[in-house]
């Protein structure tokens, strides 16, 4: 049946080239293995750089969540070192930070100001980005994450060597994309296929399902993703529970960490009250408290990502 309602016709659009847009971030900004990143201690970067190596040696799933910001702080080699060691075993963007690997991959430059676009009507209205809804309307079987990594991978682009995604494919190591329908700029675009980006994002939950199977014994981090990262890493914890009980086996003894800018009153590993506004900080309460009630552990460090993953970094490579 129509919809008895009308809908905003996008062919209206007036879209301009990334060339005329003024980028907040140059490739200048992205750290380099081999440069002094910000100080940064904290008591438990030890034990997570820990619980990491001790799942590898296990076999058991390594898992890192990422919200966009994180990305935007420049530490995209930090990441993709750690995919090539081996210490990863999945990647997980939300769609923005997809967006900005393709942007940086390609012009070795993103981010606009909201502030200085949406006055004329032009935020996130560019072409070449526009680009990813063409090849997830063409990724087939292939999940969000893998199309994007390896169409960056293959391409020609200058700085395809900061690519999280392009990294990823190249070593196998699923990366997958969670979005939210109209979260994101390219779902402005007049080709955005709604259908098609739904699939495809789908396709990688349940890739995303698939590993967090393999998370007894395991660990998973969560940096700088207050939504995508807690309720996504949810919702497929039960369904690989739910199957793990049917088989006679657990997924109760792993490691969660979350890594944001946000302090946390009182003990991380108890739920606040709802009376408290802290209560409704998803990775608090989910990541933290909830789902390693039953014989996990938890860690929370708080900090700058900047300098939070280059520690982080350090530490796993001083144990490997």
């Amino acid at each position: 049946m129509k919809s008895k309602y009308e809908q905003f016709d996008r062919a209206r659009l007036k879209l301009k080239p990334l060339s005329e847009r003024v980028h907040d971030l140059r490739t200048d900004w992205w750290l380099r293995l081999e440069d002094a990143a910000p100080t940064f201690e904290h008591p438990d970067l030890a034990t997570v750089a820990g619980k990491l190596i001790e799942a590898k040696k296990r076999g058991a799933a390594r898992i890192l969540m990422l919200g966009a910001h994180v990305l935007k702080t420049g530490v995209n080699r930090y990441v993709i070192d750690l995919i090539e060691r081996g210490v990863l075993t999945h990647v997980a963007l939300n769609g923005a930070g997809m967006i900005h690997d393709y942007e940086l991959a390609r012009i070795g430059a993103t981010t606009e100001s909201v502030a200085r676009y949406i006055r004329t009507g032009e935020f996130g209205l560019w072409n070449e980005t526009g680009l990813l809804n063409d090849w997830t309307r063409d990724a087939g079987e292939e999940g969000l994450g893998e199309t994007v990594g390896r169409r960056i991978e293959e391409s020609g682009y200058q700085w395809k060597e900061l690519s999280i995604l392009a990294a990823a494919y190249r070593k196998s190591v699923p990366a997958t994309v969670h979005v939210g329908l109209g979260y994101d700029i390219i779902h402005e675009h007049p080709n955005c296929d709604g259908a098609a980006l739904g699939a495809a994002s789908y396709r990688d939950f349940l890739i995303y399902a698939k590993t967090v199977e393999r998370l007894e014994g395991g660990a998973m981090l969560c940096f700088g993703s207050a939504v995508m990262g807690p309720e996504v890493y949810l919702k497929a914890l039960s369904m690989a529970r739910n199957v793990a009980l049917q088989e006679g086996r657990e997924i109760k003894h792993f490691a969660t960490a979350v890594f944001d800018l946000v302090p946390i009153g009182g003990d991380v590993h108890h739920e606040l009250p709802k009376s408290d506004a802290g209560y409704y900080f998803r990775p608090h309460k989910t990541i933290l408290v909830r789902t390693v009630a039953d014989g996990g552990e938890s860690y929370y460090v708080c900090g700058d990502h900047r300098a939070t993953m280059p520690a982080l970094w350090r530490a796993v490579g001083e144990r490997l």
